[in-house]
């Protein structure tokens, strides 16, 4: 088996290109799978596109299928017709045990710019859910994601990597909410965007007081959802101006492919208002608001995903011995996985490779007793032990070359060259 992850980390690519880059609807999403199944037909792929990563990950059990870094980079330019030259220098490729793990550490949370969020594994599971939806998935990308989702579980029931504040949501109220106010139930929150963030960012407000909440969404029936099940209200999406003008805190998670609010627009909406102090957390991936808007005037307080990086990295480092044991799960779960695809690769040729071996050393016995037959039981069990151990020790350095291929993959080349050297049928 070959596993290949290419993604573009957020650690060394732009919000605006990653924006650029990212699947940020199901029917994009549809289209992708179409084209990638297109392009890569032998190939079994799943996309994971989250407000901080955009990855493809391609399995199939022969190497010789596998598309090679250039073609998924034309793939993402082509897609999202955007020149390579833009963004190619942050893409990053990973193979066999190496991308087993590094999709262990981002379900398990560990490659999250939150330690511990309980957010990505759900990504992890909406990403796996839209491929198999997209016929996409097959046996290799089935056993690699629900063992991650296993993974996730280990990490988060053996570790305490998810104490405290954990999510994307809860540092944003906790750490910057509360630099801007002190209390939280005499505000108006407006939610924008009725998502599974919008929700989570709810329950943690609403944890720190109780303040009026307004719901706005493209789809009445959504925010009609969420406000029920938050104690608000839903409103149309055509007063968003009115109640942006009315609220203390926004949070808005819509996934719109480009900011819904830009600047000409919040300046007029903010004229409209008494300049109270506001705060926007734009959760949106692309953004929601023109980072313009920020600027706006002093009251004006917007923070985005990439300005949660440096309070996430504080948090990384308070829980470095968590980390560490998690890693450890990781890396266990890691070997463990290959180990079955290793098996699965190379347990077939071995069994055959014995059976034949053995189908021999059972005839050449049977004629050598048949020569000698005034030979005793004693004797004759005692010729089939040096012939059993001959052959075990001829059948051992093929057998180690193969398993020691195994480890960097699936070992077709040696595989085929066995059945050659030793006619073995398929």
């Amino acid at each position: 088996m070959m596993v290949q992850v290419t993604y573009c980390s957020h650690r060394t690519t732009d919000l605006g290109v990653r924006e650029q880059l990212a699947f940020s609807s199901e029917e994009q999403l549809q289209r992708a799978y179409g084209t990638l199944r297109k392009d890569f037909p032998s190939s079994e792929l799943v996309v994971l596109s989250t407000c901080n990563r955009v990855e493809l990950y391609v399995a199939q059990e022969d190497p010789a299928d596998t598309p090679n870094e250039r073609q998924i980079a034309e793939f993402f330019s082509n897609f999202h017709s955007l020149p390579l030259e833009q963004f190619s220098d942050d893409l990053l490729s990973q193979r066999g045990p190496d991308a087993v793990r590094h999709l262990f550490e981002v379900a398990s949370s560990v490659d999250s710019m939150v330690l511990g969020e309980p957010q990505i594994v759900n990504q992890v599971k909406e990403a796996y859910r839209v491929a198999q939806q997209n016929d996409a998935c097959g046996p290799l990308t089935h056993a690699l994601f629900q063992a991650a989702i296993r993974v996730s579980g280990r990490v988060r029931t053996e570790t305490r990597l998810a104490d405290g504040r954990v999510s994307i949501a809860s540092v944003a109220v906790g750490d910057f909410g509360r630099s801007i106010f002190d209390q939280f139930d005499d505000k108006q929150v407006l939610i924008i965007g009725a998502g599974e963030m919008a929700e989570e960012t709810l329950r943690y407000l609403r944890n720190e007081g109780e303040p009026t909440i307004i719901v706005v969404n493209r789809h009445p029936e959504r925010a009609e959802d969420l406000a029920s099940k938050c104690g608000g209200t839903a409103k149309p999406f055509e007063e968003l101006d009115h109640w942006i003008a009315c609220a203390d805190i926004i949070v808005s998670t819509t996934g719109a492919d480009r900011p819904i609010v830009d600047v000409d627009r919040f300046v007029q909406i903010r004229q409209n208002s008494d300049s109270h102090p506001l705060f926007i957390l734009d959760l949106g991936a692309p953004r929601d608001f023109d980072p313009q808007v920020g600027d706006v005037d002093e009251n004006v307080f917007l923070y985005d995903i990439d300005d949660l990086e440096a309070t996430c990295e504080s948090n990384r480092t308070a829980r470095t011995a968590e980390l560490e044991r998690a890693e450890g799960i990781i890396e266990q779960e890691t070997d463990r996985f290959m180990h079955d695809v290793f098996h699965r690769a190379t347990g077939p040729i071995i069994r055959r490779l014995r059976e034949e071996w053995h189908d021999v050393r059972h005839e050449e016995v049977e004629r050598l007793f048949t020569k000698l037959p005034h030979l005793d039981e004693p004797h004759r069990k005692e010729i089939e032990k040096s012939i059993e151990r001959i052959i075990n020790k001829l059948l051992h350095p093929p057998l180690e070359a193969l398993r020691d291929e195994a480890r960097g993959g699936a070992p077709h080349t040696l595989i085929e060259a066995l059945k050659r050297l030793f006619h073995l049928r398929d």
